[in-house]
This record gives C-alpha cells, sequence and structure tokens, in this order.
C-alpha cells in the first residue's frame, strides 16, 4: 500500500457519489467529513475533508480540503501526511486550481494547477521540480477533489438501474482517466451511528499496480440528498483497506438512520 495509502483512499471518494440532481444542494459551506482508515486489522490512519467558502481570481468558490495521514503502529513504520485541495465553482462544481502536497514514506510531491477553459489546458507547478507544463483537459474535466463533490450533484442519473454504468473524466499526474462506475442496488449498512440505507456502487480501477483486479473497489454511500460515503474497501495486492465513516458535521440534511 506504499506510495499511493491515503491518495487511493482520495480517489475511492471522488469515485463514490451518483445520484442527486443539479438542483438539488448535496452540500454546503463548512461540511467536515472524517474517516477511519484500516489495513486489515490495524487501524491505520485518518483522513478528513472539508469545505468554506472563499474567492478564485473574483469568482466565488468552494475551498475544498482533503487531508490524510497515518496513525499509530502504520505511523511508525510508515508515515504518511497528504494534503488535496481543490477550488471550485458552487453552482456547477467547475475546478479553477488544485493543491496536491504529500510525503508518503519519503515519497514527496508539492504541486498546484489552475485550469483555464478559455485554451482548455490546466497549468501544473512543480514547485519540487521546478517546472511548469501545460496539459489538454476535457470541457467537463475535474481534479481529484473537486470530483467528489461534482458527482454529489451529477444529473441524470436517477434513473439508473442495477447493473449500469457511468462515465467521468478525472485530471490527475498529467493526464484525464476515465472512472467507469456501476450501480449495484441498494444495502442497509450497519455503521457506529445506527444502520443506515446506502447506495452500493463498483468502480473499475486500474489491475497491478495497486489494487488486486479491475473491481477491487465497492463504495457504499448513504441513500439520501447528501451522498455521503459510509463505507468503502479495497482489495489491494497486499491486504485489504477499508474506510469508516467515523465523524460529520454540517450535512445539508440529518441521515436518517433505520429502526
Amino acid at each position: 500500500m506504499k506510495k499511493n495509502f491515503l491518495m487511493l483512499l482520495v480517489t475511492m471518494l471522488c469515485t463514490s457519489f451518483l445520484y442527486s440532481q443539479t438542483s438539488v444542494k448535496a452540500f454546503d459551506n463548512k461540511e467536515f467529513l472524517q474517516f477511519k482508515i484500516s489495513y486489515g486489522l490495524v487501524n491505520a490512519g485518518i483522513a478528513t475533508l472539508t469545505l468554506s467558502e472563499t474567492m478564485q481570481g473574483g469568482v466565488p468558490v468552494y475551498h475544498a480540503k482533503g487531508i490524510g495521514y497515518t496513525t499509530g503502529i502504520t505511523k511508525a513504520f510508515f508515515k504518511v501526511y497528504d494534503n488535496y485541495e481543490s477550488y471550485f465553482e458552487r453552482d456547477n462544481v467547475v475546478p479553477h486550481r488544485f493543491v496536491r502536497k504529500i510525503d508518503e514514506g519519503g515519497y514527496t510531491k508539492d504541486q498546484e494547477g489552475w485550469f483555464d477553459y478559455k485554451t482548455m489546458k490546466v497549468t501544473v507547478k512543480d514547485y519540487e521540480k521546478k517546472t511548469e507544463k501545460s496539459f489538454n483537459i476535457t470541457r467537463n474535466a475535474q481534479d481529484i477533489v473537486s470530483a467528489f463533490y461534482y458527482l454529489r450533484k451529477y444529473p441524470g442519473l436517477n434513473s439508473l438501474k442495477v447493473g449500469e454504468s457511468v462515465e467521468i473524466d478525472m485530471f490527475f499526474d498529467g493526464e484525464i482517466s476515465k472512472f467507469k462506475l456501476k450501480y449495484l442496488g441498494t444495502e442497509v449498512l450497519k455503521t457506529k451511528f445506527g444502520k443506515l440505507k446506502t447506495l452500493k456502487f463498483r468502480p473499475y480501477v486500474m489491475a497491478g499496480r495497486v489494487f488486486k483486479e479491475q473491481e477491487s473497489l465497492t463504495v457504499w454511500v448513504s441513500a439520501d440528498v447528501n451522498k455521503v460515503p459510509v463505507r468503502i474497501k479495497a482489495s489491494l495486492l497486499v491486504g485489504s483497506l477499508k474506510a469508516d465513516l467515523d465523524n460529520y458535521k454540517n450535512l445539508v440534511k440529518q441521515l436518517e438512520f433505520e429502526k
């Protein structure tokens, strides 16, 4: 699980939210989500996602910030601290800027990117390598954090049937990647907060580098307007990873638990 430890979780979160309409408010200022990460039977780390309001280039935007770090015995032999940020328009989740600053057991990156929709390019500065490069993007391309929020408001998916899939474009590491997600149906999941009705998904991922197979991920999200991730499981080349919702604040609607 090295080098990709908490980036893996962020990727899973960003590909796990599907069924809201654009007219529905799925999130708002000051939303806070915290996840407990376990690797096998070991508590491996914590990840948080926070949302605040700010301005970017004269445009009112949300500033989303994802922080992930190892804890306990995992931190002793593999220290991780990851910071992923995104600045995107509040209504349509159009990304304007992203930040990626990570340290994963000595593997580091310090990058910042700006989207230009006139030229259809994203300019990425690498502060470690002291380079600046431009890459082509598609019209609806998202960065890895903005995708988390974009998909919570994704239009036209309420009619998906079990077994049907959807694809999105995501910019990461200098290229546009296709993420395909298959809807598996509903499931009542037992959480630390109570029993919760969830929507279950299977993101298709690249097998061989980190994941055991293309269908190594399973994601459960709350079956309400929030589309909050409740549980994520992944089969890796070595072992398995699980992330559970551990704390949350300022959702647009309170979670409704089964009796």
